[in-house]
């Protein structure tokens, strides 16, 4: 049986980086902090949703891939490292899906952001 991580091709986990203790002020400045300190985690959804949509899905949804990263994490690594991926930051990365690869709009689900 072939390892979890070698099921998606290139797909490479890496440790995450959390923000120093300061909380940045709206959700857009914690995300932009985040992303940052781990712009690996972009690559995987992105790798996670074109696997994905490959496989002939034509929709796909930001939690699943979040779910999905979050179980790779634990899966992946043999730290105790908890792997906090904030839900905040779903719509960031739909959002940098989509303008990374417009062909992909009519696969996700977007609304209207409440708050910056």
């Amino acid at each position: 049986m072939a390892a979890i991580q070698d099921e998606i091709p290139g797909l490479v986990i890496h440790a995450v980086r959390q923000p120093d203790g300061r909380q940045a002020v709206s959700i857009q400045a914690q995300f932009e902090e985040f992303h940052q300190l781990n712009p690996w985690v972009l690559t995987a959804l992105e790798q996670l949703a074109a696997d994905y949509l490959k496989r002939g899905a034509a929709r796909v949804g930001i939690g699943m891939l979040f779910e999905v990263l979050r179980w790779q994490y634990a899966t992946s690594t043999a730290t105790d490292d908890e792997f906090r991926l904030n839900n905040n930051f779903r719509s960031r990365y739909v959002r940098l899906l989509i303008e990374r690869h417009p062909e992909w709009t009519a696969a996700f689900e977007v609304r209207a952001l409440r708050t910056d």
